[in-house]
C-alpha cells in the first residue's frame, strides 16, 4: 500500500512546490526580463537575462549600503540571541530554584502578546532612552527570544545528568560545561535558532519603520517599500531590488533547512517536565 501512495505523495509535494515557488520564479523572471518583456501577453516565462536593472539596483543607489545594514543587524541579534537563549535555556532546564515552572511559562506566554499591542509604550521608551534612529533599537529589544529558551531547554532536558557530573569532577564550572559540551551536543538547536533568528532580523520591517528615519541605517525591507513607491513605473527595477533582497535569505535557507526540521520536529518536540 506504502509503494502505491508513494508517486502520489510525490506528485502533491512537486505541486505544493511549486506553488510556493513560483512567486519567487516570476520575480527572477520579471527581474531579468526587459521592460516591454514585462506586459506581454502571453507572459514571458524564460527570462532574457538583462542584468541591467540589477546592475542599476546596486550601482545607482545606496544599495550595498543597505544590504550591509542588514547583515551587521541580523549578525549581531544572532548572536546575542545565541548567548541569551543558551543561559536561560541551561538554567530553566539544570538549574533548580523557585519558581523555575513560574519562570518558563512566563516566557512562553510572552510569545502570544502580538507586538503591534505593545508598540505605543515601546516607542514611547525608546524615546525616553533616547535611542531613536540607532543600531541599537532594531538590535537590543530582540537581543533575546522566548522560542530560542524554550528551544534550547528542551535539548538540554534530554542530556544525562552524568554529562554535567563528569565536569564537575574534573573541576569544570556551569559555563565550561555549557560551552564545551552541552553546545556542541545541542548543535540542531543552535543552527535552528540562529536560522530563525537571521530570517526574522533580515524581514523585519513594521519595527525599524516606526523608530528609526534615517536610510543610512535601516534594514533591506524598509528601504525596499521606499524604493518600490519610487521607482513603481518600473517594474523590472522593482523585481530586482525585490531579487536582491530575498536571494541572500533564500540561500541561507536551503543550505540549512534540514536542520530546521531536525532542531523542531525531532526527538525534542513537547514541553518535558
Amino acid at each position: 500500500m506504502r509503494f502505491k501512495w508513494r508517486p502520489l505523495t510525490w506528485v502533491v509535494q512537486a505541486v505544493v512546490a511549486a506553488l510556493f515557488g513560483f512567486p519567487v520564479y516570476w520575480v527572477v523572471v520579471t527581474a531579468l526580463n526587459k521592460p516591454q518583456d514585462v506586459y506581454k501577453i502571453p507572459p514571458v516565462f524564460l527570462p532574457k537575462l538583462d542584468f541591467q536593472p540589477a546592475y542599476s539596483v546596486l550601482h545607482q543607489t545606496h544599495w550595498t549600503t543597505y544590504i550591509l545594514n542588514t547583515v551587521f543587524i541580523s549578525a549581531i541579534t544572532v548572536v546575542l540571541v545565541l548567548i541569551t537563549s543558551a543561559l536561560a535555556g541551561y538554567a530553566l532546564s539544570d538549574l533548580k530554584f523557585r519558581g523555575q515552572n513560574f519562570v518558563l511559562l512566563t516566557i512562553l506566554g510572552t510569545m502570544m502578546i502580538p507586538g503591534q499591542a505593545l508598540l505605543i509604550p515601546q516607542y514611547a521608551v525608546i524615546e525616553k532612552l533616547h535611542l531613536l534612529n540607532t543600531y541599537a533599537v532594531e538590535i537590543v529589544p530582540f537581543a533575546a527570544s522566548a522560542f530560542g529558551v524554550f528551544m534550547f531547554r528542551q535539548f538540554f532536558k534530554t542530556f544525562p545528568k552524568e554529562y554535567w557530573e563528569a565536569v564537575e569532577v574534573e573541576g569544570g564550572s556551569r559555563l565550561y560545561y555549557l560551552r564545551h559540551v552541552a553546545l556542541p551536543l545541542a548543535k540542531p538547536a543552535v543552527i535552528t535558532v540562529s536560522l530563525l533568528t537571521f530570517i526574522g532580523a533580515w524581514n523585519m520591517f513594521q519595527w525599524p519603520l516606526i523608530m528609526t528615519n534615517s536610510r543610512s541605517i535601516q534594514p533591506l525591507e524598509v528601504v525596499l517599500a521606499h524604493y518600490m513607491s519610487f521607482y513603481q513605473d518600473n517594474i523590472p527595477k522593482m523585481a530586482s531590488a525585490v531579487m536582491v533582497a530575498i536571494v541572500p535569505i533564500l540561500v541561507v535557507f536551503f543550505i540549512a533547512q534540514r536542520h530546521i526540521v531536525a532542531g523542531v520536529a525531532g526527538r525534542d518536540a513537547g514541553i518535558k517536565g
